[in-house]
């Protein structure tokens, strides 16, 4: 924000404000330290998660793949179709409640380590000092300075053309979750990609490219609504990244042999590495921030400088503001992790996550839909039978082939016939796969009185093939019939 005073004859030194800050481009420098490697660690494994998981077989198929034409969902030995939404929305709730339990105890502990921006920015920084060299390497490369000459166009292209090859990379494998990835990479390799296809690919890799690469930090500040309501969520008891201004202030530089204490002067020495690391630029010092993406890449830097002037470490460190206040480490502060808001998100988190791991272990494989021809109600067949008009939507979620029987009851001497008017016997259903059977549903006309009548389909399936447990499945809809007055 910047403020501009007029002059001019006539004017009363109006203040104007710009409504915008013009982006000032962040160098973070290099850090090493504890936080440091386990994002090293959390990056790698979520990689080779993303990348590595549609590559992945499971009985001769995909492992996991959303087969948005077919409707299905394979996710390893779980088929899911769109009747199962209900697990979605469980996964949905499960994932908004844990990422508000990591958010009450630690902060923004998912932005920090596993959100897709930071890691994504993080890999591109990686590449961009690889190439271009750290901080002031990089300043210095795009300051005017250096002028445009072959070895900076080489650099910047270098730069870009690797960017834009894991940005692709990322994109192919985007799109190899919903198109099973082996098929989707022959086409590629062809250049016979559909439509849809290629445009998916060639957006996610150009959202990753300009996010990671140009957007970086204004992604975190600006777009992402998580950052606005995430002081809703913390306390006094959460673990967030703090400076300790008691210890710390006055800051000031100083020698290392000097007695800072004589001086006047507080354990900061005002080196301000800790905001060269930020990835978003923010100042530590100057309180907790919507900005800060808790890191701890200034936690690293700090402990580093006090390792040098022979300081104590944790100036900058992950504690509560309870704990700076009344003086504890972190050993004591843990103690009121589990106050009653996490124990709540614990207990709920608990509750889901059993149903949902009993469900699907109870979950019936067979599925079926009975639906009335509304085209022809009834009719009388050859004067001695009343016809009903149904047809069976019978769907197999299991991995193995599934022989079918199907009968009605209900009414005496009913019968089901298939749509050649001959008696349904066993049927087959292929793996993963669903089966639509017009029946036609008699009875004797004698036998019934005029009105509805309900009656039931008990649908009975057996398991066979190589991976088959040999469980029997059933399944019981009802329906009615109806005989015409």
């Amino acid at each position: 924000m910047s403020d501009t005073i007029s002059n001019e004859p006539g004017s009363s030194n109006v203040v104007e404000q710009a409504l915008y800050e013009v982006r000032r481009k962040i160098y973070p420098r290099a850090v090493s330290g504890v936080f440091a490697k386990w994002r090293v660690i959390l990056i790698l494994a979520t990689q080779i998660l993303y990348y590595g998981l549609p590559w992945i077989s499971w009985n001769d198929r995909q492992a996991v793949l959303f087969d948005l034409v077919s409707r299905k969902f394979y996710i390893f030995g779980l088929v899911l179709w769109p009747q199962d939404i209900i697990y979605l929305t469980i996964i949905l709730i499960l994932s908004a409640l844990a990422l508000f339990l990591f958010t009450a105890v630690a902060g923004r502990l998912f932005c920090g380590y596993a959100c897709p921006q930071t890691v994504y920015t993080e890999i591109f920084m990686w590449i961009e000092r690889k190439v271009e060299g750290d901080r002031f390497a990089r300043i210095r490369l795009d300051g005017e300075e250096w002028p445009w000459s072959f070895k900076k166009w080489r650099i910047k292209l270098t730069k870009h053309s690797l960017w834009i090859l894991l940005a692709l990379w990322t994109g192919f494998t985007f799109v190899g979750y919903f198109t099973p990835i082996q098929v989707l990479a022959k086409e590629v390799l062809e250049m016979t990609l559909g439509p849809w296809q290629a445009f998916w690919l060639l957006f996610y890799a150009f959202a990753t490219w300009g996010n990671a690469g140009f957007m970086r930090e204004q992604v975190c500040k600006y777009m992402c609504p998580y950052a606005r309501f995430q002081s809703v969520m913390v306390d006094k008891d959460t673990f967030v990244v703090t400076y300790d201004k008691t210890r710390g202030e006055p800051r000031g530089s100083r020698s290392k042999s000097a007695d800072h204490k004589q001086m006047g002067l507080g354990d900061c020495v005002d080196c301000s590495i800790c905001v060269q690391v930020c990835p978003t630029g923010i100042d530590i010092r100057d309180g907790l921030q919507y900005m800060c993406i808790g890191c701890g890449a200034c936690i690293d830097a700090c402990n580093q400088v006090m390792d040098k002037v022979g300081y104590e470490r944790g100036l900058v460190r992950y504690t509560s503001e309870r704990a700076m206040l009344e003086k504890m480490d972190n050993k004591k502060a843990r103690h009121y992790i589990f106050r009653p808001r996490v124990l709540i998100y614990i207990s709920i988190m608990t509750v889901l996550m059993t149903a949902f791991v009993a469900s699907l272990i109870l979950r019936n494989p067979l599925r079926v839909d009975v639906m009335r021809d509304r085209g022809a109600l009834a009719r009388e067949i050859e004067g001695t039978k009343i016809e009903n008009i149904y047809r069976l939507q019978i769907m197999n979620a299991s991995e193995n082939v599934m022989q079918v029987k199907v009968v009605a009851k209900g009414l005496p001497d009913i019968q089901v016939l298939d749509s050649q008017g001959q008696l349904v016997n066993q049927l087959s259903v292929g793996p993963a796969s669903n089966l639509l059977l017009p029946v036609k549903v008699r009875v004797g006309i004698e036998d019934v009185q005029k009105g509805t009548h309900p009656i039931h389909f008990e649908i009975r399936a057996e398991e066979v093939g190589a991976h088959a447990s040999g469980a029997m499945r059933e399944r019981v809809e009802k329906s009615s019939f109806i005989v015409p007055r």
